[in-house]
């Protein structure tokens, strides 16, 4: 049985939502049903903007159709790695991914290959499109880390801050309080996208990749000061030393040193989109 789910500062309230609904006798997962959902506003939002950045609606679903199943083979490919132990004498529950176990880096990796294969066959920018895509990423990490939520997962280490989280056994009645780390990373990314929404619309680019590096730079450090509070972190073998954080401090550095030396040499007509547009 999952443990029921409270916050102190809400009041006594309490909830205890099922991991799955039932739909003409089959059992359809909160976890895969809130990750579509992202995904669904995120293309929306692409498919809205897409001509903003050079590129059209076919660009996108090309880019879907290929990056889709290498994002979640990437995601879960990522995952396995690191907990190998967990899959070794049962090898088929590595394909079980509707009971969680998808890492965000391991998607974003599949993600990116899927579109170099398809901007090249298709001949349009990558980073132009990585530039739209990088809202569709903001939008799918902060809902789908409500899966986390239903899961039970994804949350830090005990505390007594404000806004902890308790956990109670339903058995025995015990309460632990814990940081809701997987509530941090998803107003983490709200906030991050609202941000960037903004300056999208009030400021031009000025290079193609842009808008991608500043998520980057964003998205990791983020996630670095969120991964130190975690109690179910990816570890590098043999080291104490969380896998995510270190993607993240590296992530953000490589980002923001890449960001300054491209707006040195930025030159708007060099932008895709106006290059498409001779």
């Amino acid at each position: 049985m999952k443990p029921i789910i409270s916050f102190p500062m809400l009041g006594d309230l309490s909830i205890n939502p099922p991991n799955s609904f039932e739909v003409f006798g089959f059992s359809i997962y909160w976890y895969g049903v809130i990750i579509a959902a992202g995904f669904l506003l995120a293309v929306l939002y692409c498919m809205h903007r897409c001509g903003e950045f050079g590129l059209n609606s076919d660009n996108v679903l090309d880019t879907l159709i290929v990056g889709t199943p290498l994002a979640i083979i990437g995601a879960r490919l990522y995952y396995v790695v690191f907990y190998f132990d967990l899959y070794r004498d049962n090898l088929w529950e590595i394909f079980a991914i509707r009971d969680g176990g998808l890492a965000i880096y391991g998607g974003i990796i599949g993600a990116i290959i899927g579109l170099l294969i398809v901007s090249h066959w298709r001949r349009f920018s990558a980073f132009a499109m990585l530039d739209l895509g990088c809202f569709g990423m903001l939008i799918g990490q902060f809902v789908g880390r409500w899966g986390n939520f239903i899961n039970r997962e994804a949350y830090g280490a005990e505390t007594e801050i404000f806004c902890r989280m308790g956990l109670t056994d339903p058995v025995t009645g015990n309460t632990i309080y814990v940081h809701p780390t997987f509530l941090y990373e998803s107003l983490w990314n709200f906030l991050g996208f609202v941000l960037l929404h903004i300056f999208s619309k009030k400021f031009e680019r000025r290079f193609d990749g842009q808008f991608f590096l500043m998520y980057v730079a964003w998205y990791g450090f983020g996630r670095m000061l969120i991964e130190g509070l975690r109690t179910d972190s990816l570890y590098i073998p043999g080291t104490a030393i969380r896998v995510s954080q270190l993607l993240g401090a590296l992530s953000c550095a490589a980002a923001v040193i890449a960001f300054v030396i491209m707006w040195k040499r930025s030159d708007e007509k060099k932008l895709w989109k106006n290059r498409s547009a001779e």
